[in-house]
């Protein structure tokens, strides 16, 4: 396929995954409404509809635009050819963070962040200074930053915003067709959570990844720019504040991973109100983890 420019490949993947929905020989939405969809100008969708023509999934029916063949994994243009300079240091940043590079009241520079991600200075310190309004960074006292703790009432509050968001998730799976390719990415993920539970200590030591995709995978059903950029915060909050604990992290991430294939099971099978059901277990379960991490970060 054509390499269009960093927005057009955006819209491109965007595009892909509304052709996912679709079957062979559908009619595309007008380019307009594409556009409009995706939230690109109609400029940038015409280049990507023009690079999906090329590569062969799309075809030109007179004034109709239809749909050729189902996109696969490598029609995708990959997240570190599409993602913005400000969208790689805010990723590079929490994932530094749930690995536990970026340990608890560690202080650190922006020159030492921005070596490490390959980004400007200025793009780290404009990162820095709009997370630090969610107090979990602040300005260390002889200069550079530092990583901060919380306190009990920011935890519960975070915890209820998290549930509102992903209760009503997992309701709308309820109205989604048997050809929905949201079934498969549900069998993907059961998959990677029966291999990472069948694997060593080191196997499981990856989990907060396969925690960020499994929650990631719920919110993005809302379809919500504003849910999405939040989640990001809390995927940070609730593994950042684990690596305070690591007496019992093995058993931990275990029980996560047990809850999230009760989850998955019964998202599987159907059974809505089974998964609402196990969803509420582990949220109660990952609320109280997090409360005793945030209990012992501020002793």
């Amino acid at each position: 396929m054509p390499r269009p420019r960093n927005v057009s490949m955006k819209a491109t993947n965007l595009a892909l995954d509304i052709m996912a929905k679709l079957k062979p020989g559908a009619q595309l939405p007008p380019e307009a409404v594409l556009a409009r969809e995706v939230g690109v100008s109609r400029t940038a969708m015409r280049s990507a509809l023009e690079g999906l023509e090329q590569a062969g999934l799309i075809r030109r029916d007179g004034r109709r635009t239809l749909l050729h063949r189902l996109p696969a994994a490598s029609d995708y243009f990959g997240l570190a050819e599409t993602e913005s300079r400000s969208d790689l240091v805010e990723r590079r940043f929490l994932e530094m963070a749930v690995a536990g590079d970026l340990m608890p009241g560690r202080n650190f520079s922006e020159a030492e962040l921005a070596r490490t991600f390959g980004a400007s200075t200025v793009s780290v310190r404009e990162f820095l200074i709009g997370f630090s309004r969610y107090g979990l960074v602040e300005k260390a006292p002889r200069g550079g930053w530092r990583l901060c703790a919380f306190d009990a009432p920011f935890a519960r509050e975070l915890a209820a915003t998290r549930r509102t968001f992903e209760i009503e998730a997992i309701r709308l799976f309820g109205g989604r067709g048997s050809d929905d390719p949201v079934w498969r990415e549900i069998s993907r993920l059961v998959e990677a959570h029966e291999v990472m539970s069948q694997g060593g200590e080191e196997a499981i030591r990856q989990f907060p990844q396969l925690d960020r995709r499994f929650h990631r995978f719920l919110v993005d059903q809302l379809d919500n720019r504003f849910v999405t950029s939040f989640y990001d915060v809390v995927s940070f909050v609730f593994h950042y504040h684990y690596q305070w604990r690591k007496d019992d992290e093995i058993e931990r991430y275990r029980t996560a991973l047990a809850e999230h294939l009760s989850i998955l099971l019964a998202l599987r099978s159907g059974v809505i109100e089974e998964a609402q059901k196990r969803l509420e277990e582990h949220l109660r379960t990952s609320v109280r983890t997090l409360l005793e991490s945030a209990i012992g970060a501020g002793k």
